[in-house]
């Protein structure tokens, strides 16, 4: 005896669901029917793809260290900091949008298309969706702000803002970054 009237068959789930869901919603109706029987969570499912997104973001930074370890570390500091992911595209107060997993700055990409002899519309969507192409670009900006400063701290600050309080900020939360994924041993 079925007390709470819960259909038995595939057929009479199908038919209970037409006589009392319309029909734009009988997808999720099904999906939810789906996930209760077999025990699946739509989270669980879409994990893959981000594990294999982060490994290539790994992967990307790790290249674009080029075998030295303080540069892959910095990377990663960015990226804590940043929060990105492939296929970003964040849109910022003043107009320009942060690209990729590193957030590099649209204002960015007049300056990268040059450098690279690339269209601009081929550069963001580079940034925005190759994952080491991005992360190459952000070992250019952060050495290049290096080079400029001569000092690590204000290379990381120059990588987020051309604004000297806002890079002082910025610098201390990266640090807060390293801090919290090599442990205090990093400085």
């Amino acid at each position: 005896m079925n007390i709470f009237r819960f259909p038995r068959t595939a057929e009479a789930v199908r038919s209970h669901i037409r006589g009392r869901v319309p029909q734009s919603l009988r997808f999720g109706a099904a999906a939810a029917i789906f996930t209760l029987a077999f025990g699946l969570s739509l989270p669980a499912m879409a994990r893959a793809p981000v594990a294999t997104a982060n490994a290539e973001i790994a992967r990307c930074i790790r290249s674009a260290a080029h075998g030295k370890p303080w540069l892959e570390r910095t990377l990663w500091g960015l990226r804590d900091q940043e929060g990105g992911w492939i296929g970003a595209a964040v849109v910022n107060s003043n107009g320009t949008h942060d690209l990729g997993p590193l957030q590099i700055n649209s204002w960015w990409v007049p300056k990268i298309a040059a450098l690279v002899r690339r269209s601009e519309t081929h550069v963001r969507h580079w940034l925005q969706n190759d994952a080491c192409f991005n992360a190459e670009a952000a070992r250019w900006i952060f050495l290049s702000g290096l080079a400029v400063t001569g000092d690590y701290w204000k290379a990381i600050g120059v990588y987020h803002s051309p604004t000297a309080w806002r890079q002082a900020r910025y610098a201390t939360s990266v640090a807060a970054h390293l801090q919290k994924r090599y442990g205090k041993a990093i400085f």
